[in-house]
């Protein structure tokens, strides 16, 4: 007898993407409705998201959007402590402010570490608490980066949120594990997104990147997405506590 092929589907499962209007968010929200997860997208720009939204309906996805503030604690537990439970979580939101150590201000490190790291365990805290109490397995998956594995100059503040993130995927992996809630990181190297799109303007910045990418180039959302829906499917059952390097070979170096 030949073992079971794996299984990349999704299918019923509610899942809940942060930061999902667009970039890395919005095409994992595809992929997820794709493989047949009824999906939530989550962010604060209404207009977005209903765009965002339509666009995966068109496609025959499942698909509904919240706008919320996932740094507000309070909102974050009202609003999601309210729905059914999520089986697959994707904590995508994140933001970074790329200065030398002695050039970030007080505002800088609390916006970054507040939607990098505290908006993650506001998030990670209800959906848990919902699939604890429904008696549910799950996979929680955090965007982290590489530079939650190495150090880079002017990241200070973001290869900390990024480590931050490593530590709670690890300690949350053992304390869920015998409820059958998996949780585990993907780790990419520079996106072409929105977000890094003035950053690559700058020629000498972008060859810096790719010289230490193995592939000699950056990555495209897409390239991150068969990553995301494999650790939510049960093709991915062993794995918790895990992170996924999706780098180009950057931490091979």
């Amino acid at each position: 007898m030949l073992p079971p092929a794996p299984n990349f589907r999704v299918d019923g499962q509610r899942a809940l993407v942060t930061g999902a209007s667009r970039g890395v968010g919005l095409a994992a929200a595809a992929a997820l409705a794709q493989a047949g997860a009824v999906v939530t997208l989550v962010a604060r720009s209404e207009t977005e998201l209903r765009e965002a939204c339509g666009a995966i309906r068109a496609e025959g996805g499942q698909c509904d959007y919240l706008v919320l503030d996932v740094t507000d604690s309070y909102a974050v537990a009202a609003t999601l402590g309210a729905l059914a439970p999520f089986q697959i979580l994707v904590n995508n939101a994140g933001m970074n402010r790329p200065k030398p150590l002695v050039e970030l201000e007080d505002g800088d490190i609390n916006a970054v570490l507040d939607l990098n790291v505290k908006a993650a365990f506001y998030v990670t805290r209800v959906v848990t608490k919902t699939l604890l109490a429904a008696k549910l397995p799950g996979s929680i998956i955090n965007i982290s980066s590489q530079m939650g594995h190495v150090g880079s100059p002017r990241r200070t503040i973001y290869c900390a949120s990024k480590h931050a993130i490593e530590g709670m995927t690890k300690a949350l992996a053992w304390e869920l594990g015998a409820a059958n809630i998996r949780v585990n990181t993907i780790c990419p190297t520079f996106i072409e997104t929105a977000m890094t799109a003035g950053m690559f303007t700058d020629t000498a910045f972008r060859d810096w990147v790719t010289a230490r990418i193995a592939l000699g180039r950056v990555g495209q959302v897409e390239e991150v997405t068969g990553a995301i829906v494999f650790l939510a499917s049960s093709a991915s059952s062993l794995m918790t506590g895990s992170a996924l390097m999706l780098d180009g070979g950057w931490t091979a170096a």
